[in-house]
């Protein structure tokens, strides 16, 4: 068994609000384990002026924290899985995995309407092509506007007129004790959420016994079970954190549902469909509902997005 585990991470207050839960999970588990947290910038952090679906999802919140982790000088990486993509780098694995916390999209506004009192003029910011599908798709004429940067500086832009009212993750509120700012939490069949939101993610090195041991004792076994699911479904459908893509699933006993959806940026096309099957099958029922919704013309839809 080790002796002393590195975690690396990003350098936002979410982000290390997330290293630091698992460091006091892992310490809360072994008492005499040595845990040490090492910030690492990533390129999504360092470009804040362009927009993220026009940056490429592919590593952009990871791809620097998964050198450091194969070179060694760390031994873990925290993320949020919906910033984790499905296929990772040759040598590392997602290892473990916290209890999920809240998965639902939150609005905030500024005046404390909800999402059925915004109008068209009223100024809405996402940086999601999944939120703006999903606005869209309940009213094509809102006003979307894109927004970057940490919780706290997306707050401070709307309080200074930036946008009316935002859509944002409701666990990275909570997480952070914001929840006075959350207008409405919006259920999934208003809003479908990023595929894992809520989740807290560790990634390790393949081959790595001591490392494996040790997560092991942590990973919150229900929440294991909903994400193989759902990223079975993410992988097979081949979408990203920037394509307008998410689902959610529900566990009752032995049996697990998940829902999921593919759309046009526009909201115009919007391919829903859902799929049951027991918790073991795990990610096979995941691609069941991706081949359902490309025999709907997902593939299609998705190309277009990427041209």
């Amino acid at each position: 068994m080790k002796n002393k585990i590195m975690i690396g991470t990003r350098g936002s207050q979410l982000a290390l609000y997330q290293a630091y839960k698992v460091k006091d999970t892992l310490l809360e588990a072994f008492p005499e384990l040595a845990v040490e947290v090492e910030i690492i910038h990533t390129k999504g952090d360092k470009i804040l002026d362009v927009a993220l679906s026009k940056i490429g999802d592919k590593g952009l919140f990871t791809k620097e924290i998964e050198t450091a982790l194969l070179e060694g000088t760390v031994d873990i990486a925290v993320h949020s899985l919906k910033d984790l993509p499905t296929t990772l780098p040759e040598g590392l694995k997602l290892g473990a995995v916290l209890p999920r916390a809240e998965f639902r999209d939150a609005l905030v506004s500024k005046d404390g309407r909800k999402l059925s009192e915004l109008t068209s003029k009223d100024v809405i910011a996402t940086s999601s092509l999944r939120r703006i599908a999903g606005l869209r798709r309940i009213n094509k004429d809102f006003t979307i506007v894109d927004i970057r940067g940490n919780v706290n500086t997306r707050l401070k832009k709307m309080e200074e007129g930036y946008c009316d009212a935002m859509i944002m993750a409701a666990a990275g509120l909570q997480r952070l004790e914001l929840d006075e700012y959350i207008t409405e939490v919006l259920e999934p069949e208003v809003m479908i959420p990023a595929t894992s939101q809520g989740v807290i993610a560790i990634e390790s090195r393949i081959n790595d016994p001591e490392v494996d041991a040790v997560l092991a004792q942590i990973n919150d076994q229900a929440s294991w079970d909903a994400i193989e699911v759902e990223r079975g479904f993410l992988r097979s459908i081949e979408g990203g954190c920037q394509v307008p893509v998410g689902c959610y699933t529900k566990t009752e006993g032995d049996s697990i549902t998940i829902t999921g959806f593919v759309a046009s940026i526009d909201g115009s096309e919007y391919l829903l469909d859902s799929e049951s099957g027991p918790v073991a099958d795990g990610e096979k029922i995941g691609i069941k509902l991706s081949d359902k919704l490309v025999a709907k013309g997902a593939t299609r839809i998705l190309d277009e997005i990427r041209k």
